[in-house]
């Protein structure tokens, strides 16, 4: 039974209007600061982790370019051991060296953007052809040296079908072949570019690793990645949103010197050793090549003396570059200046940018690629890299 006193205790139901007006002006409020703290935490994650991706990506392509360039000119040390391979050629090249057309093929001898190098790996597969190599044969006969391996069906001296190889000699002439077939001794060769020098017996031949870096951009969507081409058939991307890459070339500043061995053979400090004098080699009057001429009856220099300004080093301009002389000469197919001769160090600049153009502004110094952010907190600037490799090969005077 509900009496008068009970009636009065209870308590009102329901609120007035201002009250839920109150409340949910309040929870709206709360509502929206929480969106927003959310939106910038959301934000805040996402110019996190693109600063972390473009960090990423500029730590890959600074291993990758350290790891060719480390081993660019590494000769080889069994079977014909002639060392490293700027006594016979250049292997640090700054244009597109390898494939079926060459730069060199077109007069062109400096790209401010690629590089192409060439080394002998660690491998056993190094020895020397036995008979001449004349142009266009495609079989050859290679030397059992005491340290290949012991041949088999499918091997001479190490080498087996789809090896790559170079051919050089000592006089600065080499080519790239695939091998298509081996068999007791010999083996058959498949040659890219422009027909292959004649090569005569005692030429070496070599299992080789050979890389171009290049700048690779897409004119459609405006995408640009760093490429890795291997010098014959694979062209394979190595990071995406590189907006630059450049390469310089510092060199020795002493022109090579020439000496005696214990044997009365003649050495150089680096370079292809010039014939004895009054000895014809190729088309260079007797007694000479692209980096010796005779004066007076001695082996004199055909290469400057160059100022050093840092640790002996000196910078290897494009001019210096491409302007001779030529080695081995200048008819020769993949023919190169004779200042490449010098390069001891390589410095690379490599610039990457967010995938993201809403993390990009306008074009300028903090981005090379303008992108939609108007919002300085939304900003993820490229980053830029510079840094020095020495070849570890290079500096091995005889």
């Amino acid at each position: 039974m509900i009496t008068r006193w009970t009636q009065i205790a209870l308590p009102s139901a329901g609120f007035t209007l201002i009250e839920l007006v109150v409340a949910t002006v309040i929870a709206l409020a709360v509502i929206a600061a929480v969106l927003s703290m959310a939106a910038q935490g959301r934000r805040a994650f996402q110019v996190q982790e693109q600063q972390s991706d473009v960090q990423q990506r500029i730590r890959v392509a600074i291993e990758t370019l350290q790891r060719d360039l480390l081993m660019a000119g590494a000769g080889t040390y069994a079977g014909p051991a002639r060392g490293p391979l700027n006594s016979a050629m250049a292997p640090v090249m700054p244009y597109w060296a390898f494939g079926q057309v060459p730069d060199q093929s077109q007069g062109v001898y400096f790209r401010p953007d690629v590089v192409s190098l060439a080394y002998v790996p660690s491998t056993p597969a190094q020895a020397r052809l036995s008979s001449p190599l004349p142009t266009g044969t495609l079989d050859v006969h290679i030397t059992q040296e005491s340290s290949c391996p012991a041949p088999t069906s499918t091997r001479v001296c190490g080498l087996q079908v789809g090896s790559h190889v170079m051919v050089f000699d000592g006089d600065g002439h080499w080519d790239v072949f695939a091998i298509d077939g081996v068999g007791v001794g010999s083996a058959t060769l498949r040659h890219r570019g422009s027909p292959a020098f004649a090569y005569e017996a005692g030429a070496a031949i070599s299992e080789v690793a050979l890389a171009t870096y290049y700048l690779k951009s897409d004119t459609a969507t405006g995408a640009s990645q760093l490429f890795r081409y291997d010098g014959w058939a694979s062209d394979q991307p190595v990071v995406d949103d590189v907006v630059a890459l450049t390469f310089e070339y510092f060199g020795e500043s002493q022109p090579p010197q020439i000496g005696a061995l214990s044997t009365g053979t003649l050495s150089t400090s680096y370079g292809p050793i010039p014939p004895p004098i009054g000895e014809v080699r190729g088309v260079w009057p007797a007694g000479e090549n692209c980096t010796f001429a005779v004066v007076d009856g001695d082996h004199s220099t055909r290469l400057d003396m160059l100022n050093a300004s840092d640790h002996g080093l000196v910078a290897l301009t494009p001019a210096r570059l491409t302007d001779g002389p030529w080695c081995p000469d200048e008819a020769a197919a993949n023919r190169f200046d004779a200042d490449l001769l010098r390069v001891r160090r390589v410095r690379v600049t490599v610039r990457v940018q967010s995938s993201v153009a809403m993390l990009r502004g306008p074009a300028g110094a903090l981005f090379r690629k303008g992108g939609t952010s108007r919002a300085p907190d939304q900003f993820v600037p490229d980053l830029e890299v510079q840094f020095d490799v020495a070849p570890r090969n290079l500096d091995l005077h005889r």
